[in-house]
């Protein structure tokens, strides 16, 4: 297995779609690559564990800089496959995200996740993470 890297060609991305789909599967492989790209200006990068030439876990995060926590990694998304759950992925993935988060001088790395991913939150407990405040979300009219 090789440790987590980040996505960096069209093809690297295209083969995280997969995994990526399985927690968000509103999105497109026909467009899922040219979405990571435009997404890249805005600080975002796509992360994946391979073994045994499949991607197993996948993470996208960015780096920036809030009032409230200064300089701050946040991840958008984090995934193992369903079938490689329970397999140390999602650990090795994060322990990985806090290293990139310590090595760019980051004060906190910080994520959410559904209220529905009870299993989800149980990993992040066991990872030394803790609910610090609610997210609110409101979807607005397109027209």
């Amino acid at each position: 297995m090789a440790g987590p890297r980040v996505a960096s060609t069209d093809e690297e991305i295209a083969r995280c779609f997969p995994v990526i789909s399985e927690l968000r599967p509103h999105l497109q492989a026909d467009s899922f690559v040219a979405l990571v790209r435009g997404m890249e200006a805005e600080g975002f990068r796509l992360a994946f564990i391979e073994d045994k030439k499949q991607i197993v876990a996948a993470a996208g995060f960015r780096i920036f800089t809030s009032l409230f926590m200064g300089k701050n990694l946040y991840v958008d998304d984090l995934v193992t496959t369903g079938q490689s759950r329970s397999a140390g992925y999602g650990k090795i993935m994060l322990d990985w995200l806090r290293t990139v988060a310590t090595d760019a001088g980051c004060a906190w790395l910080h994520l959410d996740s559904g209220t529905q991913r009870h299993r989800a939150h149980r990993f992040y407990f066991m990872q030394g993470m803790q609910v610090s405040s609610f997210h609110f979300s409101q979807k607005l009219d397109e027209t």
